[in-house]
């Protein structure tokens, strides 16, 4: 078992719908190593088990889980795992609702084939591990959280993001 399954095993397994999700967003990645460059393959994958880990309750701070996440990730060292953590699925969409951009940028973020990648795997993926379109997934969250929730304020700006990394990653895909 990897450090970073081991991890979100540690910190979401009792979560049933989470762990569920996790796994599946997980194993999606896995299947999206060639839509990144070989040396990030294992990050890829390790990020999409860590994606998550914020909704622990023992790491809630401030209830944005990419933060939370993210910076329990950094005081273990683990840098870049941090940063796409923090930044996944449009975050930083998210992070300007709730208030807490300067928070959030303590953590770089880089558009590249990675953060396409991860962000694809995350939006493809439902909360219960079944399988969705972009659109289907977007549409489920807003209905799921609600209309005043900071995830559905930030839409406007979020989806047509999540959309083109997962246009850039199939893109990615066919090419390789």
């Amino acid at each position: 078992m990897s450090e970073a399954r081991n991890i979100a095993f540690g910190f979401l397994h009792r979560d049933g719908d989470r762990w569920l999700h996790v796994q599946a967003v997980a194993a999606c990645a896995d299947g999206l190593r060639p839509a990144v460059a070989a040396e990030d393959e294992d990050l890829l994958v390790a990020a999409a088990w860590l994606h998550d880990i914020g909704y622990s309750p023992v790491l809630r701070d401030t209830g944005f889980h990419p933060l939370d996440g993210a910076r329990y990730l950094a005081s273990l060292g683990h840098e870049r795992e941090a940063a796409l953590v923090a930044h996944h699925s449009g975050a930083r969409f998210v992070a300007e609702v709730r208030e807490l951009v300067p928070e959030l940028a303590q953590f770089p973020f880089t558009e590249s084939a990675l953060t396409d990648a991860l962000t694809y795997a995350d939006q493809i993926t439902g909360p219960r591990g079944e399988r969705l379109s972009v659109t289907d997934r977007l549409a489920e969250a807003v209905r799921r959280h609600g209309p005043d929730a900071p995830t559905t304020r930030a839409a406007p700006r979020r989806d047509p993001y999540i959309q083109a990394a997962a246009e850039r990653t199939e893109r990615r895909l066919r090419r390789r």
